[in-house]
């Protein structure tokens, strides 16, 4: 499941020096002798959202072994980016494991991951914006695990209270602004999210603009568009009917909607096993996001199944990926810890299974996917740092520094 705040840790080219190849002699093109016995042992490191998940991969992984006849242990990551790093730089990393997408590019570009998306005859039905996020040098590396989207979601007891109906749910900015400014009383907050360019990239995509260009080339962040999109969401901040969660002294939206700080959040669809888990009796609607002045637009999210360039069982470390990322697999995991299958074919299962997540499944077809590119984690870093004052900031500066932050990580990166 993708973590609910996107923030991306700081690593030092120390930590990273397996994985960005930012020290010499890392990638030294020797291949690894690969296990050609009919029965091999794997080893899989995961970074979990929670016990449900947890239990999910190692029943997969153990059904798996009852039909290969390989056999697997799955480990659970504390920090699995600096885990994953301090592997590579010893050569002894995990055959298989969930790859961050602000660390993807890293890990490419270092020679640390197997790219096998070739040997995946059904690649296609995985959807073009996550394969485009896990493809480096024009290879799909590896196969992203589920997805999510962001849509909107209405505390539907504040909404009545507010005296509003479903014929009120806000189809556009316009309409946002006016029932947040309604929903806006006492300790109420009309919309309350993250301040994260993972929440409120939102509006740039619905303002026509974006961070890069779709090939991830070319920066085009600092853009009338994307400033259209920063000075709305400001209006909300400066009038008080948008908050960030750390302003309402919960760590993200789904806190804020359930202990009733929030009358409306922008989430993923990660929120239906917090809600399920934290605030069981609180009852919530999720709805499209409002069109902004270019139409639709929501941010999708994922991890994908990394195979090691130094594992000796890459063979049977894509046939476990292979499974894992089945159909089948994935609607089981949808009904074990909440998310949602990135294959198209199982999201048409899970729409039907979940009735509730209409709006997240539908805005997989217009979803703009995460900026993968080497070393743009710490670029994101600072964007998020930026968007964290924009209630008294200048959106243009902001813009303007992470045009050129970002300029800075291409050039690196070519």
């Amino acid at each position: 499941m993708v973590n609910r705040t996107a923030a991306a840790a700081l690593v030092t080219c120390a930590t990273l020096m397996a994985a960005t190849g930012c020290s010499s002699g890392f990638d030294s093109g020797t291949k690894t002798e690969q296990d050609s016995s009919s029965k091999q042992h794997l080893t899989v490191l995961i970074a979990s959202s929670g016990d449900a998940e947890t239990k999910a991969v190692k029943d997969a992984a153990a059904a798996y072994a009852k039909e290969s006849g390989n056999t697997v242990t799955v480990d659970v990551a504390k920090d699995i980016n600096q885990q994953l790093a301090q592997s590579f730089a010893g050569h002894k990393p995990p055959d298989a494991f969930y790859v961050n997408s602000d660390q993807f590019a890293n890990y490419a570009k270092g020679g640390s991951l197997y790219p096998y998306g070739d040997q995946v005859k059904d690649a296609d039905d995985f959807s073009e914006q996550l394969r485009t996020s896990f493809t480096y040098d024009g290879k799909l590396v590896c196969l992203p695990k589920d997805t999510s989207t962001l849509s909107l979601a209405i505390n539907t007891a504040l909404w009545k209270k507010a005296g509003l109906t479903d014929q009120d749910y806000p189809t556009t900015w316009a309409q946002l602004k006016t029932v947040a400014a309604k929903l806006t009383k006492g300790k109420v907050t009309g919309l309350v999210t993250n301040g994260e360019w993972a929440r409120l990239g939102v509006f740039m995509k619905e303002a026509g603009g974006w961070i890069t260009d779709a090939d991830q080339t070319k920066m085009t962040a600092d853009s009338t568009q994307n400033a259209g999109a920063l000075t709305y969401v400001q209006s909300l901040l400066k009038s008080g009917s948008l908050k960030y969660a750390n302003q309402v002294d919960t760590n993200w939206g789904g806190e804020a909607l359930g202990k009733g700080k929030a009358a409306m959040t922008i989430e993923g669809n990660w929120l239906t096993g917090g809600m399920k888990a934290d605030y069981p009796d609180v009852k919530y609607t999720v709805v499209p996001l409002p069109e902004g002045p270019s139409g639709q637009g929501t941010l999708a999210f994922s991890q994908c199944w990394g195979v090691a360039q130094d594992s000796a069982h890459q063979a049977a470390a894509v046939d476990l990926v292979k499974y894992l990322t089945s159909s089948a697999q994935q609607v089981k995991n949808a009904a074990a810890f909440g998310v949602m299958p990135s294959r198209t074919s199982a999201q048409a299962e899970y729409a039907k299974q979940n009735p509730s997540a209409k709006a997240w499944v539908d805005a997989s077809a217009y979803a703009q996917g995460p900026v993968t590119i080497a070393g743009f984690d710490k670029v994101l870093t600072q964007f998020n740092t930026d968007l964290a004052g924009l209630a008294t900031a200048d959106p243009k500066k902001i813009l303007a520094d992470l045009q050129r932050n970002g300029e800075q990580a291409l050039a690196k990166g070519e």
